[in-house]
């Protein structure tokens, strides 16, 4: 598989090498060795979370409380979704800032985004289904979000797809409202808790 970095300090895309024949396809989904090489740890997947979405919702923007935050490696098991990390770091040089990533059932590409990242997709078929392996067990208390169509950092959605988001999504902060609530994780917190799990 081929690992690559994104624009944001802490998130890469992986890309499997398929095997076809003429009784289907084989490919390895994920290798915590090979994203060790490019985090410095391997993740600790402890728990796997799948959810089916119909064409136009929008899951996220979550995030959760660092440490230990929760680190996410996702792909698409069916359908497309467009797959967004954001950067909501206070202190990181790319604070405020977004990139998608196309994931599908064509090319099978993940993506990693380390603790303290926020996550959203949005789905672009009916019944599409996401994969999450998860670096912590979902705490309720530490689990935040931001509104996805927040306009401060404006994530170009698809075109002609109506969002459907869910109450809690919909009820969800702006960027400068989380920021005001001190609910944002700070970027060199996170780079700390990085470095500790390289140590271990």
């Amino acid at each position: 598989m081929e690992i690559s970095a994104l624009s944001i300090a802490g998130a890469y895309v992986i890309t499997p090498r398929q095997f076809a024949d003429s009784r289907g396809v084989f490919l390895e989904s994920f290798r915590g060795d090979r994203l060790a090489e490019f985090l410095g740890h391997r993740p600790d997947i402890v728990q796997s979370n799948i959810s089916v979405s119909s064409r136009g919702t929008i899951r996220g923007i979550h995030f959760a409380d660092v440490p230990p935050g929760q680190g996410k490696y996702v792909t698409a098991v069916s359908g497309a979704l467009v797959d967004v990390i954001v950067d909501i770091r206070v202190g990181s040089p790319t604070f405020g800032q977004w990139e998608a990533v196309r994931l599908d059932a064509v090319d099978r590409r993940a993506v990693y985004l380390s603790e303290g990242l926020g996550h959203a997709f949005c789905a672009l078929e009916d019944g599409t289904s996401a994969m999450y392996l998860c670096t912590s067990a979902y705490n309720p208390a530490a689990e935040h979000g931001l509104h996805p169509l927040c306009p401060e950092i404006a994530i170009a959605w698809p075109d002609g797809v109506e969002p459907l988001l869910s109450p809690k999504d919909e009820a969800a902060p702006g960027l400068s409202e989380a920021l005001a609530a001190g609910l944002l994780p700070q970027f060199s917190t996170c780079r700390e808790y990085a470095d500790s799990l390289a140590d271990t």
